[in-house]
């Protein structure tokens, strides 16, 4: 397994006040800790050896791994409560739908320790976010479809659902970087976090914008989605794609030159870090929370040149 990246923690120190669920600053309490995904996707899976790698580094703790089968906020809800009845002590989620599930998040902070990963819902009681700057992330796929369009043109954007905070920063990002140059954004097409929906946005798309000429897929199995839709079309090196994360059809795509570049974040960090850090914050121990409460962990863009090698390191953290 690859040697992961050290924790970036801010010299930024708060308050540390935990409330009931406060355990004391030692190891021989158990602790009870759970990873809520918004989705079923494969990106997870790394997370998911993450959780498992700070399992074994960290004394005394149980991770429990969760995914919504169906991607909704009133499943994910419906974990969340469960996991909170069982006594869990802390909970790291990647809420569905931030704006209406801050009431969830600030009922949760009660009665458990509440951290976001992935997608924040920074208005809630959540105590930290551990996860990409999407916003910073959003730029870095603007300057990849710039790259990939210099003469400029119409791109279209896909995710699951707008109002996912990493969706909201991701568009803003692009937008942002894209500002005062030849490439316009059509629309954003959402999908719910359906594949068979995913795909047919992008059918939809070709069809009804022969000219567009960048497809932009915001969420892990976006990618895959646009390729297929693409392939099918005949239209392979005729619209440019430019996407993000790394299912095995994404990177498989950028190796063979049909997808431009893909934004990688670092899943396996999300796990680690969330799950470690929650348990030093339980056990009382100062982990310098940077003052606006997120612990970023930096995105990678990944191209031709270098996929193979990224590639190879993905398969040993996945345990192929």
């Amino acid at each position: 397994m690859i040697k992961p990246p050290k924790l970036l923690l801010s010299v930024v120190v708060l308050g540390l006040s935990f409330g009931q669920f406060a355990a004391n600053a030692d190891d021989s309490k158990p602790l009870k800790l759970a990873f809520l995904t918004n989705n079923a996707s494969d990106f997870w899976t790394i997370a998911r050896a993450g959780c498992e790698t700070a399992q074994k580094e960290v004394p005394n703790i149980s991770v429990d791994f969760r995914i919504p089968s169906d991607g909704t906020a009133a499943e994910q809800t419906r974990i969340f409560d469960d996991l909170l009845v069982k006594g869990t002590n802390g909970i790291a989620l990647s809420p569905v739908d931030p704006a209406n599930q801050t009431a969830m998040i600030d009922r949760g902070a009660d009665k458990a320790l509440v951290v976001t990963q992935d997608s924040d819902a920074p208005k809630s009681k959540r105590s930290f976010y551990v996860g990409t700057d999407n916003v910073a992330a959003g730029r870095q796929a603007g300057e990849l479809v710039k790259k990939a369009i210099p003469n400029g043109g119409k791109i279209m954007l896909f995710v699951g659902k707008r109002d996912a905070q990493n969706a909201k920063e991701r568009i803003q990002g692009l937008e942002e970087t894209l500002k005062g140059s030849n490439v316009s954004v059509i629309d954003v097409r959402t999908d719910d976090t359906d594949r068979v929906r995913a795909k047919q946005n992008v059918s939809d798309t070709l069809v009804k914008y022969p000219d567009v000429a960048c497809l932009v897929g915001l969420w892990s199995y976006n990618g895959p989605a646009i390729i297929g839709a693409v392939k099918d079309a005949g239209k392979v090196g005729k619209v440019k794609i430019v996407t993000f994360d790394e299912e095995n059809d994404t990177l498989q795509a950028v190796k063979d030159g049909v997808d431009e570049a893909t934004v990688v974040q670092n899943p396996y960090e999300f796990g680690r870090q969330a799950v470690t850090l929650m348990a030093k914050k339980l056990r009382g121990e100062d982990i310098n929370i940077p003052e606006n409460k997120a612990f970023i962990v930096p995105t990678r863009a990944i191209t031709k040149d270098n996929v193979d090698e990224f590639w190879a390191n993905l398969k040993k953290l996945r345990g192929h």
